[in-house]
């Protein structure tokens, strides 16, 4: 969602950028310490299950799902109030972290390293997946020599964040294709705006380009990109990444969770039930009405969401496919994190319906 905090064992490009991306790391654990601290500025300060606004980031030129349940008016009495784009999942949900905005979304495996770093969230619904329609692919230009795993050995492969979800699933890729360890790190990703990469890759700056959603099906539409390998071809439908909120935010505040969780749930499944031609005209509305000075171009290219499980319950298969990842990475001690103490399924009305875990 689709460049900011990079949590990696591997340089962006140079010795003096691996020393930046330890220190992004180790300062994890400030944001775990400060999240308690900076809740009470937040505007669950009220609490008691009153608060009615939640501050949020967005995504230029697309429609997040409260976006849309707002628009739909199922999130009721709750009212979002957008204070920024964000740009990248590992910062929105670290904002979260802090108290700057009351809610964010990220990769299922950031959501993993920030919680294990200490930060007091919880997991309430997921947001975004892959899917037969909607999945990231990693691409390169039609007459590029780049077939496999070992060609991309040595390639500068462009995403929007390091150390989330195409980081995580170019490594599975890798391992999968027979290379080894040290032979991974060769594979160079470098952070490139998910608006900027099909521009980058047809410059020649990068070899590889991750593209998803709209920006995937604008790039396929105009041709001359193929498709090496895509997350959905790897894993199958699964859904990425989660909409996270603090715990004490949780506490004092139960029933705007459950009204924000409940909306986006039928938000999701409006959208996934109602004619692509009447979500891409409601996304359109939106997105024109909101004054962000963004374009609404690209939203004729949505298809889906990818989100896999009913109403965005969220499954654990979910979480222990990126726990197992970490873990061999040596990204987060063996053992750390246990599955049920990341997210829940009890804010979510299609939880007791059988979809999912």
């Amino acid at each position: 969602m689709n460049p900011s905090t990079s949590w990696t064992r591997r340089p962006i490009a140079t010795p003096s950028a691996r020393r930046t991306v330890r220190r992004c790391a180790a300062a994890l654990a400030g944001v775990a310490l400060a999240g308690t601290a900076a809740a009470g500025c937040g505007s669950a300060a009220g609490g008691s299950g009153r608060t009615t606004t939640l501050r949020y980031q967005g995504s230029a030129g697309q429609v997040t799902p409260p976006e849309l349940a707002q628009d739909l008016g199922y999130l009721g009495e709750v009212k979002l109030k957008w204070v920024g784009n964000t740009i990248s999942g590992p910062q929105d949900i670290q904002s979260a972290a802090t108290g700057q905005t009351d809610f964010g979304g990220a990769f299922n495996g950031a959501v993993i390293k920030l919680q294990a770093a200490g930060a007091p969230l919880t997991s309430v619904i997921g947001y975004y997946g892959s899917d037969k329609d909607s999945y990231n692919g990693f691409y390169v230009p039609k007459d590029s020599p780049i077939k496999g795993p070992r060609d991309l050995i040595g390639k500068k492969i462009g995403m929007n964040t390091l150390g989330a979800h195409s980081e995580a699933v170019l490594d599975i890729y890798l391992q999968r294709g027979g290379l080894s360890p040290a032979e991974v790190k060769k594979a160079e990703p470098l952070v490139v705006p998910p608006v900027n990469t099909e521009q980058s890759l047809r410059q020649g700056q990068i070899d590889v380009g991750v593209l998803g959603g709209i920006f995937r099906e604008k790039a396929e539409a105009a041709g001359g990109v193929r498709k090496v390998f895509s997350d959905y071809d790897l894993l199958g439908a699964f859904t990425g990444g989660t909409y996270v909120f603090r715990d004490d935010f949780v506490k004092r505040n139960p029933d705007t969770v459950k009204a924000f969780t409940a909306g986006v749930a039928k938000a999701i499944e409006w959208a996934r039930t109602t004619p692509r031609d009447q979500v891409i005209a409601r996304f359109t509305k939106i997105v024109q009405a909101r004054g962000r000075n963004e374009s609404p171009d690209a939203l004729k290219y949505f298809k889906s969401y990818g989100v896999a499980g009913r109403g965005g319950v969220i499954a654990e298969k979910e979480f222990t496919t990126w726990i197992t990842w970490l873990e061999q990475q040596g990204q987060i001690p063996k053992g750390k994190v246990k599955v049920g103490d990341l997210y829940t399924n009890r804010f979510n009305p299609y939880a007791g319906d059988g979809s999912r875990g």
